[in-house]
């Protein structure tokens, strides 16, 4: 996996931007110093305002060295004020400059994989206010191990309602973007592909018709092993905690001839992924999964975007809710608890 560094001094430069919620009369420290401080204790694992507020004073020396800080460290309720009237909208668009900095400096967005997958913070439910857990989107760049960002929704019906939100909000050009069954919708594809990015799309049962044609076009194939067809593929095979994983990935230009009642935006090839599994107690199962690509990707490129997304669950929901206990934050303000 890359690396991505970014000097905690540009972090002052892209915050100094922000608007301040707060009246001018009696303000002892400086906004851009809040909100510098409390990226970086949360990145470390501090998780409210107590813990910044306690991990600042533990760093102040370091602090002191590119902030400003005219009157000291900020207080507990100090960090808790500022957090809850800050504009989520407008502080996503500094950490995102950030992060675009950083990576521009490092590498083009040619051949990018990005990941974008929801999940619902289960604890976050306020039933006196008559809300439902808050359900959020979250796009990671699996080559740097980098949580681009996360946008949340108040509907409580699905993460699929804050996806075209979030697609407005990230650049995509020259990006495969990776979404699960969720995002298998027609708008979401003319979206990446209006953007200038690709798409890898994962379909399950909906829209039926479809994962049925695709079934059906993968099985024939497979039969007389692409004979009619030749694909792209790659097959790899790997071993862990006594468990054999043969995994073959295909992907095959669309057809001309392919059942598709109404066209896909951009879309070019058809993918199959097949796992073999064979566990130590000698059982044995498998799981084919279907993808549509707006992009002819080599077998190489397919596997990598296809594992690469289930990767962002290790690297991101995991870490978020195991060292961030993110499933676990009562936070009722979500306001302060997105940021």
């Amino acid at each position: 996996m890359a690396s991505l560094t970014l000097h905690v001094g540009s972090l002052r430069r892209h915050f100094e931007s922000l608007v301040a919620p707060r009246d001018t009369r009696n303000r002892r420290h400086r906004l851009v110093d809040v909100l510098v401080i409390a990226v970086c204790a949360v990145t470390v694992g501090s998780g409210g305002p107590t813990a910044i507020a306690r991990w600042a004073r533990q760093k102040r020396a370091w602090l002191a060295t590119f902030l400003e800080l005219p009157d000291g460290i900020p207080a507990r309720d100090c960090f808790r004020r500022v957090l809850s009237a800050v504009k989520p909208a407008a502080f996503q668009q500094c950490f995102e400059s950030l992060i675009a900095a950083g990576l521009a400096e490092q590498a083009s967005g040619a051949g990018r994989l990005i990941a974008v997958a929801g999940q619902t913070l289960r604890r976050s439910h306020d039933r006196a206010a008559g809300r439902g857990p808050l359900p959020v989107v979250s796009a990671w760049a699996t080559a740097y191990g980098l949580a681009l960002g996360q946008v949340a929704t108040e509907e409580k019906a699905h993460e699929i309602t804050a996806l075209p939100e979030w697609l407005e909000q990230i650049d995509v050009r020259g990006a495969v973007v990776t979404i699960d069954a969720m995002g298998c919708q027609r708008d979401i594809a003319q979206q990446i592909v209006a953007g200038g990015g690709d798409y890898v799309l994962a379909v399950k049962d909906h829209p039926p018709k479809l994962h049925a044609a695709m079934a059906e076009f993968f099985t024939a194939h497979l039969a007389d092993d692409f004979a009619q067809l030749p694909p792209r593929s790659q097959e790899t095979q790997d071993e862990g905690h006594g468990r054999v994983d043969e995994r073959y990935d295909y992907t095959a230009k669309l057809p001309a001839n392919f059942p598709l009642r109404i066209p896909w935006p951009g879309l070019q090839a058809l993918g199959c992924a097949i796992r073999h599994t064979t566990r130590p107690d000698g059982t044995v199962s498998d799981e084919v999964r279907y993808y549509l690509a707006s992009r002819d990707l080599s077998g190489t490129r397919f596997a990598a975007a296809v594992r690469k997304h289930w990767g962002s669950e290790n690297s991101l929901h995991w870490v978020l809710e195991m060292n961030f206990r993110e499933d676990e934050d009562r936070t009722r303000e979500r306001i302060l608890g997105n940021n």
